[in-house]
């Protein structure tokens, strides 16, 4: 299926060149199994912007070029830089223990707020552990694969719970010895941002990034199960009795994974965004600096990653996904190139998409970073 401009919006799709090497990425992205794929580039040729695939399994509408999608981890590149903000007003020590502003928990006193911010404060993975030696250690019933996470995605958990939960099982690793992705640490960092500033993530989220960069497409939804429209559809595919069932998820409670990956957005509003994060207009350049310092192990520094693209230059980047709806957001060190992107798939339990969504993200790094490019 070729892709298609769809969004009316003039400013999304200027008089700029066709990139015809994108478009083929994206038919081929289709091909391997996405429902829908929207993709928009803002580099030195301008802004470009394109979709591929369907809106709705079924039927043949495109996807919206800037709709509503679950950013899934992305959520974390913006949390991060809310509590690095509040490091900036000096509310927050970044190398302080998180026990001192959360002292119910009972937390390692070696975890400090950076630790939570780079993944290396070893707290449990509410979402679950996969150990290198092939075990696995469950995490809550949400995330159990199947019907059970279907017929329960439309529970509340508050993120207390949800961190409890955690600190019920064994720790990973002794705080700073090792690097192990856990959404814990983000829903910790949520519960730090309340209690400092005595206002809700969502409000601080408002104040300091949201209003500041005019995103009134992005949202933190908490425990509301809606979407705003414009928006593709998400699925779910899950076995019973030798059947395999699809069921239309767009509609789910997030509060099972918090701000490890609860937040909504636009393509559009997560280019405003990465660029004003790495072009220097949210933090001040030495927080910016810290922020994009990597762990040695996984290039990831505090909520981002950074990634080498194979020929000497740098991304600033970070992906998610979230039960049939994925978000790309990447830019250059200095916010001047950035690619977005929104996908909607059938995800299961064998997320039987990850590979096709790894191939597609690197040739798109390629395609899109690999190399100067003609103004």
């Amino acid at each position: 299926m070729s892709p298609t401009r769809t969004d009316q919006n003039p400013a999304d799709h200027p008089n700029h060149p066709d990139r015809p090497e994108l478009r083929k990425v994206m038919e081929e992205m289709v091909e391997s199994g996405f429902t829908g794929v929207t993709l928009r580039v803002h580099d030195e040729r301008g802004g470009w912007v394109a979709g591929a695939g369907v809106s709705k399994l079924g039927e043949s509408a495109k996807p919206p070029t800037n709709g509503h999608v679950r950013i899934g981890s992305n959520t974390k590149t913006f949390t991060a830089t809310v509590v690095l903000q509040l490091v900036a007003e000096g509310r927050i020590g970044l190398d302080t223990p998180a026990d001192d502003h959360l002292p119910e928990f009972g937390l390692d006193r070696k975890i400090t707020v950076r630790m939570l911010l780079q993944h290396t404060s070893g707290v449990f993975n509410f979402t679950g552990e996969y150990y290198e030696d092939g075990t696995v250690v469950a995490g809550i019933p949400a995330t159990t694969a199947g019907r059970e996470w279907v017929d329960n995605r439309f529970k509340t958990y508050r993120p207390e719970e949800l961190v409890r939960l955690a600190l019920s099982k064994p720790a990973r690793f002794e705080p700073g010895t090792d690097w192990s992705y856990s959404n814990t640490n983000y829903v910790l960092a949520r519960l730090l941002i309340e209690k400092v500033t005595g206002r809700s993530f969502a409000e601080e989220m408002r104040r300091l990034i949201l209003e500041p960069l005019g995103l009134s497409g992005t949202a933190v939804p908490d425990t509301d199960p809606e979407i705003p429209e414009p928006h593709t559809h998400a699925y779910y595919r899950y076995e019973e009795d030798g059947r395999q069932e699809t069921v239309d998820v767009t509609r789910q409670n997030p509060s099972w994974i918090s701000t490890g990956g609860d937040m909504i957005s636009t393509t559009r509003d997560l280019h405003t965004f990465i660029s004003a994060l790495a072009g220097g207009r949210l933090l001040p350049a030495p927080l910016l600096a810290e922020m994009c310092t990597p762990h040695p192990k996984v290039g990831y520094g505090l909520g981002v990653f950074v990634q080498d693209t194979g020929d000497g230059g740098t991304v600033i980047t970070h992906n998610g996904g979230m039960a049939g709806h994925a978000a790309l957001m990447y830019s250059t060190p200095d916010g001047s190139r950035t690619l977005t992107a929104a996908l909607n798939y059938v995800d299961d339990a064998a997320l039987s998409m990850a590979t096709a969504f790894h191939q597609a993200t690197q040739r798109l790094v390629k395609e899109v970073f690999g190399g100067p490019q003609a103004p």
